[in-house]
């Protein structure tokens, strides 16, 4: 059923553009928030999902293959009759020093 007043069809479409007009807008400030972000996350050094999940894998291989290589040297030293020493103490607990204060696991090993 068409409408015969002219008043209700010229409302219709300036409604219907209005809507337009709106989810255009809608669409460009979802874009321009989603840049913006993107630039602070850039500017943070904050690393991507692919590049975490990159580094994620290769630690994972790496203690594998750190597992793999523990199992064959303990296997090794077991077929020699060389039986792994106990976990000794560190090496300055050993000779009785205590680090100066502020000292660092890096100076311990340094000096």
């Amino acid at each position: 059923m068409q409408s015969q007043n002219r008043f209700f069809d010229d409302l219709s479409r300036l409604a219907t553009g209005a809507a337009g007009t709106f989810a255009g807008m809608g669409r460009e400030m979802e874009g321009r928030f989603k840049e913006r972000m993107r630039d602070m996350m850039g500017e943070m050094d904050v690393v991507t999902r692919e590049e975490f999940e990159a580094v994620k894998e290769l630690a994972a291989n790496a203690r594998a293959e750190a597992d793999a290589l523990k199992a064959r040297l303990d296997a090794l030293e077991a077929a020699s009759g060389n039986a792994p020493a106990a976990a000794s103490p560190p090496a300055a607990a050993q000779e009785g020093d205590t680090p100066p204060a502020g000292a660092t696991s890096a100076d311990k090993t340094a000096g």
